[in-house]
């Protein structure tokens, strides 16, 4: 059986990490390269690095951070934000990248996901899907949250492993934040609906909620953010938890 992995994620905001509740707030938690440090001693399985203030000037700025950090840490770690072209692609994996995240502009674009399979392999291609519950289904949100589309979260997924993605990373915009729980109705759809791992996000505020989601749905890994860089839940006890449950994880 496959091990569950846990991920912490690391949002950027110029080059420090933040943490935000429901993509407002945001709070600083920290230098990025030590608390990658700091994972790696804690044995998490990966890591993935957001640059949420990604714009054409910066990106060459969080190449430079993508490239000390792959220096420091020999964990896999996946880096996301303002990817819109393959150049954008090789940059940021010459600099030490073992994936890619896309969001908005595989939605837009399609063919990106494609054309990132095409050149590095389905291996790097992680498409990252927001979506909200709206009263009659979970749909698409692009921009951060900001903009709907109209899209049904399970179809785009389906659509982005047609393409050729390697994994999805699926955040519950309702839940983000509120430490309320993962989302469990639409991480065990989508984790059923496709044949490649379903990183679930959003919502994780005990370890009791790591336990549901990976009992109650097919997802093949569990991200968050705040609880591990304030220490509310380190990851060596929630290992030990998992694995005490009858969860496959790396210890």
């Amino acid at each position: 059986m496959l091990k569950k992995r846990i991920i912490p994620c690391l949002d950027i905001k110029d080059g420090r990490t933040v943490k935000g509740i429901n993509f407002v707030d945001i709070r600083d938690a920290g230098d990025p390269v030590e608390l990658a440090k700091r994972y790696v001693e804690q044995r998490a399985d990966e890591l993935v690095f957001l640059d949420i203030t990604a714009t054409i000037e910066k990106r060459k700025t969080f190449a430079s951070l993508v490239g000390r950090i792959a220096d420091e840490i020999n964990l896999p770690f996946t880096v996301g934000g303002g990817i819109n072209t393959l150049e954008d692609v090789a940059l940021l994996i010459k600099a030490g990248a073992d994936k890619v995240s896309i969001n908005s502009s595989a939605f837009r674009t399609p063919e990106l996901i494609k054309k990132i399979a095409g050149e590095f392999g389905s291996q790097c291609v992680v498409v990252a899907i927001d979506t909200r519950y709206d009263g009659s289904d979970w749909m698409v949100y692009l921009d951060g949250g900001r903009t709907p589309t109209g899209a049904k979260a399970s179809g785009w997924a389906r659509e982005a492993e047609r393409l050729g993605a390697g994994e999805i990373l699926l955040t519950s915009m309702n839940a983000d934040g509120t430490k309320s729980g993962f989302s469990l109705d639409i991480t065990g759809e989508i984790s059923l609906s496709v044949n490649i791992p379903v990183i679930a996000s959003g919502g994780a505020g005990t370890m009791k909620h790591f336990l549901e989601v990976f009992t109650e749905t097919s997802c093949s890994a569990a991200l968050a953010a705040s609880i591990f860089h304030y220490g509310e839940i380190p990851i060596p006890d929630l290992k030990k938890y998992l694995r005490d449950n009858n969860i496959s994880v790396r210890i």
